[in-house]
C-alpha cells in the first residue's frame, strides 16, 4: 500500500459535476492532496457554494481557471501528479486542452479522461450516443498517440440514475414507479450498476497503482450485475406489489430515439447499448487490456443494488 507521505498530488477537473464531486470527496479521505479547478470560487448557487464549502473544509484546494484559460490550466496541472477529468458531454472535446497542457508540463504521472460509463470501444448502439461514444475513442487514441501515461475507467450505470427508477429509462428523475414500468427489449440483458460513492472510491485507489496503468479499470460488482427483469422481481419482492410492465421492442425504441430530442435521445441511446444489446457485461476482461475494480480491490465494501434499493423504500 502506498504510504499517506507518497500519496500522490490530485487535481479534478470538473470536480463539482455529478461524479466529479464524489471523486474530489474520495481523494481527500484517502490522503491525497487534492485540487479542484474552479471557474468561479465564489458562485452565486448556495448548492454550489455549499460544495465547494465542504471541498475546503476537507483541506480541498480551490485553484481559479478553466479549460479555455491555458495559462490556468496548466498552472493547475504543474501541482499535480495526477490528473482526472470528470466534466460533461458537453465539455469531452475540450480535453485536447487538457492533454496540450499536460504535454507542456510534463510531470503528469497519470491521467484518467471523462469516460465514466461503458467501455466505448465495446459498444453498440445509434446516433447520438454512437457520437458521443466515437468522440471517446478518438480522445483515447489521441493520449496513447501522445504518450500520457493514463487510466481510462469504465464504471458502467450510475445507480443513481437509473435505479430510483427501477430501471425504468422512460421515467429517469421521477422516483420509484407507482403502478407501470417500461421495459425495452426483452428485459433480459445484464446491466452493471454502481453506487457513485464506489465509482469515486475505486477509482482514486486506482490513480497510483501500477496495475492500472494504461489499462482500463472496469467495475462490475458482482451482486450489482442484473437484468432489468432481475431488477424489477427484486423490487416487486421489496415492496410486495407486482408492477404491470410496459415492453418497448427493439425496432420502436430505435424509432423512439430518432423523434425525441436532447437529452432523452442520447439517454435512450445510451439504454439500447445497456438493457438491450446488454454491452456492460457480455465481454470478457482479457488482462491485456483491462482489470476489475473490485478483484483488484477486495477490501473495498461496495453497496450492493439489494441495499440501494433499501434506501428507497
Amino acid at each position: 500500500m502506498v504510504l499517506d507521505k507518497e500519496r500522490s498530488r490530485v487535481l479534478v477537473i470538473g470536480g463539482t459535476g455529478h461524479i466529479g464531486k464524489h471523486i474530489v470527496a474520495a481523494s481527500a479521505r484517502r490522503g491525497h492532496s487534492t485540487s479542484v479547478l474552479i471557474r468561479d470560487v465564489a458562485p452565486s448557487d448556495p448548492a454550489k457554494m455549499e460544495l465547494l464549502k465542504r471541498f475546503t473544509d476537507s483541506g480541498v484546494a480551490l485553484i481559479k481557471g478553466d479549460l479555455f484559460d491555458h495559462g490556468s490550466l496548466v498552472n493547475a496541472i504543474k501541482g499535480a501528479d495526477i490528473v482526472i477529468s470528470a466534466v460533461g458531454p458537453r465539455q469531452l472535446a475540450e480535453q485536447t486542452r487538457i492533454v496540450i497542457a499536460i504535454k507542456e508540463v510534463g510531470n503528469v504521472k497519470r491521467f484518467l479522461p471523462s469516460e465514466f460509463g461503458s467501455d466505448v470501444e465495446r459498444v453498440h448502439t445509434v446516433d447520438p450516443a454512437a457520437t458521443l461514444c466515437a468522440s471517446k475513442v478518438k480522445f483515447r487514441c489521441l493520449i496513447e498517440a501522445e504518450g500520457i501515461p493514463h487510466t481510462y475507467v469504465c464504471c458502467n450505470g450510475f445507480a443513481e440514475t437509473y435505479l430510483p427508477s427501477i430501471g425504468d429509462v422512460t421515467a429517469v428523475g421521477a422516483g420509484p414507479p407507482s403502478d407501470k414500468i417500461t421495459v425495452l427489449g426483452d428485459g433480459d440483458a445484464k446491466a452493471v450498476f454502481v453506487v457513485e460513492e464506489d465509482i469515486a472510491a475505486y477509482t482514486v485507489r486506482a490513480v497510483d497503482d501500477p496495475r492500472t496503468l494504461n489499462k482500463i479499470l472496469y467495475m462490475r460488482p458482482p451482486a450489482n450485475i442484473l437484468s432489468h427483469n432481475e431488477l424489477i422481481s427484486m423490487w416487486e419482492r421489496k415492496v410486495d406489489r407486482t408492477f404491470h410492465v410496459v415492453r418497448i421492442p427493439e425496432a420502436d425504441l430505435l424509432k423512439m430515439i430518432k423523434e425525441v430530442a436532447f437529452p432523452m435521445n442520447i439517454l435512450l441511446s445510451l439504454a439500447l447499448s445497456i438493457f438491450v444489446r446488454g454491452d456492460q457485461a457480455n465481454f470478457e476482461i482479457e488482462p491485456s487490456f483491462g482489470v476489475e475494480a473490485t478483484k483488484l480491490y477486495p477490501d473495498l465494501r461496495y453497496t450492493t443494488v439489494d441495499e440501494y434499493l433499501d434506501r428507497l423504500l
